[in-house]
């Protein structure tokens, strides 16, 4: 990451590069990692921007892995315990 580009609020080791298929790669600050249904996932918000996108998240040592929620379900139930975090911490 260059020196002088922005952090948005964020420390440089709260920031991660999302990479999509398409190679398009977007610079995210991380919200935190949550407990949902069971799970862990993660709260990640594009920098400069208002958005949240919401992954499963798997630890293990030093490596993570970042899954997409492809349940709708289970998608509206983890972003439901987000916003109820979100609301909490304000």
């Amino acid at each position: 990451m260059a020196d002088n580009k922005e952090l948005y609020g964020y420390e440089e080791e709260d920031i991660l590069t999302l990479e999509f298929d398409d190679g398009e790669a977007v610079e995210c600050g991380i919200l935190g990692v949550f407990d949902a249904l069971d799970k862990e996932y993660i709260a990640l918000n594009p920098l400069g921007t208002e958005d949240v996108y919401i992954y499963g998240y798997e630890e293990d040592d030093d490596e993570f892995e970042l899954k997409d929620i492809t349940d709708d379900e289970e998608f509206e139930k983890v972003v439901a315990e987000f916003e109820k975090l979100a609301i909490e911490e304000v």
